[in-house]
C-alpha cells in the first residue's frame, strides 16, 4: 500500500481527493470492522479499501465544513493519516463510519481554528440540502436562481462559528441524528441541539430574503 497521502483538491463532493495512489477494490466482502481490524493486524490493503468505500461521504463532510476545496482536501488527508496511525484505538463502541466521520470533522475544525478561516466565498455546488432548508419556493429548473441561492446560503453558513457549522452540517445537511452527530463531535447530544438551535437562529435572518425568491 502506498503511503503517499498527497491530496488533489476537487469540487465534486462525490469524488474528493485521492485516498491512495493504488486505488483499492471497494467491493471487498469484509465489513468495515473487519477491514479496520485487518489493517491493525498488518493487512497492507485493508485501510485503503475501508476509506475508499466511504470516501464520497467523508469528502462531502470535509468540504461542507471547511467551505474551501483545497482546505477540505488538506483536512481530509490529515484525517486519513490520523485514522491510519491510530486505528488500534478503535474500541468498537460506535460504528466504524461514525469513528471515521468524527475524525474528519475534528480534523476540519482543527484546521479552521488553526487557519482562522473566516472567508465568505461560496461553497462548491454541493449545498442542495441547505438550499432546501432555506427555501422551498425556488424553481428547480431555474439554474441561475439555484446558483444564486447556493451562494447566498453559503455566505450565511460562513457566518457561523466552526462548532455551530459542524453541527448544522451533520444534522441538517448530512441527515445524521443528534445522537449520531454528538458521537462524531465528541460532545453531549444536548450540546449538538444547542449548537443547531443557535445556528438556525443565526441563519434565519440571513436567509429570510430567500423565502420570496422564485
Amino acid at each position: 500500500m502506498s503511503t503517499d497521502h498527497r491530496a488533489a483538491g476537487s469540487t465534486e463532493p462525490g469524488d474528493g481527493p485521492g485516498v491512495l495512489e493504488d486505488r483499492a477494490d471497494v467491493d471487498d466482502p469484509r465489513d468495515d470492522a473487519t477491514l479496520l481490524a485487518d489493517h491493525v493486524a498488518g493487512d497492507p490493503k485493508a485501510f485503503a479499501i475501508l476509506v475508499g468505500r466511504h470516501q464520497g461521504r467523508l469528502w462531502a463532510i470535509a468540504l461542507r465544513t471547511m467551505r474551501d476545496p483545497e482546505e477540505a482536501a488538506e483536512a481530509l488527508q490529515e484525517a486519513y493519516i490520523h485514522a491510519f496511525r491510530r486505528a488500534e484505538t478503535f474500541r468498537g463502541e460506535a460504528k466504524v463510519t461514525t469513528w471515521l466521520h468524527r475524525i474528519v470533522v475534528n480534523a476540519s475544525l482543527d484546521r479552521i481554528r488553526r487557519n482562522k478561516v473566516r472567508r465568505t466565498e461560496a461553497l462548491p455546488d454541493d449545498l442542495d440540502r441547505m438550499a432546501e432548508l432555506a427555501s422551498d419556493t425556488v424553481d428547480a429548473g431555474d439554474a441561475v436562481a439555484a446558483k444564486d441561492l447556493q451562494q447566498d446560503v453559503a455566505s450565511a453558513l460562513a457566518q457561523l462559528n466552526p462548532d455551530q457549522r459542524a453541527a448544522v452540517v451533520l444534522v441538517d445537511m448530512e441527515g445524521y441524528s443528534v445522537v449520531e452527530a454528538a458521537a462524531m463531535l465528541g460532545c453531549a447530544p444536548g450540546t449538538v441541539k444547542s449548537r443547531c438551535f443557535r445556528a438556525r437562529a443565526k441563519l434565519a435572518p440571513l436567509v429570510a430574503h430567500l423565502k420570496g425568491r422564485g
